[in-house]
């Protein structure tokens, strides 16, 4: 799951600073973009914020549906779904860098429609990505935003009076997502494909040791059933 919410700080890097100020994973930050752009804000994007919007909640969707009936925890369905993340990340990295200089958008400028095809698709891959984190269910890591997990790790810190359980987890869901972000800036200085391949690859052997691991844990023997005379 900190794996994730670092490939998540890649892939939010690539799609603000290269495809025209987006986020495609962090939603708060395309309403925020979308409510200053419809009040008058000079060279704010609308479109591509709104496209995001709408494919991150349908990826969401569809996950939530395929996961409903799934048992708690990582399971095969997850492990597919994460996997099917990762391979989705990489097809838009050999396809970016196939059509090299047509996808990324100058500041200003009108983003290109093959650049708003990568956005709505990586939008609705993390939507996806969103539902299973969620369906997986670790506290305070969504590996799509830090918000709540700021509040967590501060409100139950020592300082707040808390005991400060769960500090490590919360502060490298923090510090991996910025990570993350720096590493996604500093890979699209070489290309824009660059920085989902990183994160595809990431994604990828996630999903692998996830499924590797669940497979191997333990499994909680059954409660004894009693016989019953009908």
């Amino acid at each position: 799951m900190l794996a994730l919410t670092f490939s998540t700080g890649v892939v939010d890097a690539v799609g603000y600073l290269g495809l025209d100020r987006v986020f495609t994973a962090n939603m708060t930050g395309n309403v925020v973009i979308l409510g200053m752009a419809l009040t008058g804000a000079e060279d704010l994007p609308v479109l591509g914020p709104c496209l995001a919007l709408v494919a991150f909640v349908l990826g969401a969707a569809l996950v939530g549906r395929a996961l409903r009936r799934a048992a708690k925890g990582w399971t095969t369905a997850c492990t597919l779904v994460i996997a099917l993340v990762g391979a989705g990340l990489a097809a838009l990295a050999g396809v970016t860098a196939a059509l090299g200089d047509a996808i990324p958008v100058q500041e200003g400028a009108t983003p290109p429609p093959a650049a708003l095809v990568v956005t709505a698709t990586l939008g609705l891959l993390m939507g996806a990505q969103a539902a299973a984190a969620r369906r997986l269910a670790v506290k305070d890591v969504t590996t799509v935003v830090v918000t709540s997990t700021l509040t967590g790790l501060a409100a139950d810190s020592r300082l707040a009076g808390g005991t400060g359980e769960g500090w490590r987890r919360r502060l490298g869901a923090v510090v991996l997502i910025l990570a993350g972000a720096a590493a996604g800036a500093a890979l699209l200085r070489w290309h824009v494909g660059a920085g989902l391949a990183v994160a595809a690859l990431i994604t990828l052997t996630s999903a692998l040791l996830g499924h590797r691991r669940a497979r191997t844990r333990p499994q909680e023997p059954e409660p004894a059933r009693e016989n019953t005379l009908l």
